[in-house]
């Protein structure tokens, strides 16, 4: 249970903190921190439209997506704390039940028969098709490390692992998680949420016919989804007692959401045809840290 308030805490202040790391290497004052969760509230409080063409499929997509994430973030543990779901193999539910809310969110923007929409819609599909073994290497990394085949299991035991190539490997495999995160929320280097570029955008461009409470809701699913991929990188460095495990918790989040406005500060987007390659090159990593871990 701690993990989930400490995963919606941070969700207040991710999307904040990339804002104004963004903001600041600008050379501009910005927003403030809060100003991401303020957007959703005043969406919060407007009405919704929907398009003639769209049936129940759209109207419902938001409300799974969010519960999707939110049953997502049941399973992540605190440490040696296991998530308020748990069960041995849980990360493979983890992944799949993050899938079934993208799954609905694709269908939505197919069911405003908007073929620009189903062009976003085409390509989301395929980017997380693409970092789908990327994650499920990585798991499988700490799954052989650990031996253990749950995520309480995993991080328990990286707990009390203490080697250097334990450390590294998981400070690998961070990185390798945050750019997996990256690309599920559809950030740069993969898209700009801020273009509206036609032939360039991705998840902007699914969401367009969304309104009111309706993108309130994507707006802070995304928001929370961030903060529970911090939360699982923030699991491989847990170490200690409750309270240093919180202070170490809030550091990675803080960490994992400057390393991201960084990132969208000064890397450009790549072209369409070079994401796939990029993409394939998380996965051709972690395929590696596994060939290293199983030849060790």
């Amino acid at each position: 249970m701690l993990s989930i308030l400490l995963i919606f805490a941070a969700a207040l202040f991710f999307s904040g903190i990339i804002v104004r790391t963004k903001s600041v290497c600008a050379g501009r004052r910005g927003p403030g921190i809060f100003q991401p969760l303020k957007d959703v509230v005043r969406l919060f409080r407007k009405g919704t439209v929907y398009s003639t063409s769209s049936t129940v499929i759209f109207r419902v997509a938001p409300l799974v997506y969010m519960a999707s994430v939110l049953m997502a973030v049941a399973c992540i543990p605190f440490g040696s704390r296991p998530g308020l779901i748990s069960f041995e193999g849980d990360f493979v539910f983890f992944a799949y039940v993050l899938s079934l809310g993208k799954f609905f969110c694709i269908i939505a923007a197919l069911d405003t028969a908007s073929s620009f929409e189903g062009m976003g819609a085409s390509r989301e599909s395929f980017y997380s098709m693409l970092a789908e073994p990327a994650f499920f290497l990585i798991m499988g990394s700490l799954a052989l490390i650990t031996g253990n085949t749950s995520f309480s299991g995993i991080f328990a035991s990286l707990q009390t692992y203490g080697s250097f190539f334990g450390f590294g490997a998981a400070l690998v495999m961070a990185v390798l998680l945050l750019l997996v995160s990256m690309i599920e929320n559809s950030r740069l280097p993969i898209d700009d949420p801020k273009t509206h570029l036609e032939l360039t955008m991705i998840h902007e461009v699914m969401i367009l016919d969304n309104s009111g409470f309706d993108l309130g809701l994507i707006l802070s699913t995304g928001y929370l989804k961030f903060a529970m991929y911090g939360a699982v990188i923030a699991n491989l460095f847990l170490c200690g007692s409750t309270a240093c495990s919180v202070g170490i918790f809030a550091l990675v989040q803080v960490l994992c959401a400057v390393a991201i406005g960084l990132t969208e500060s000064f890397m450009a987007r790549f072209r369409m045809n070079h994401n796939p390659e990029f993409i394939f090159s998380l996965s051709a990593a972690a395929f590696i840290i596994l060939f290293t871990i199983v030849n060790l």
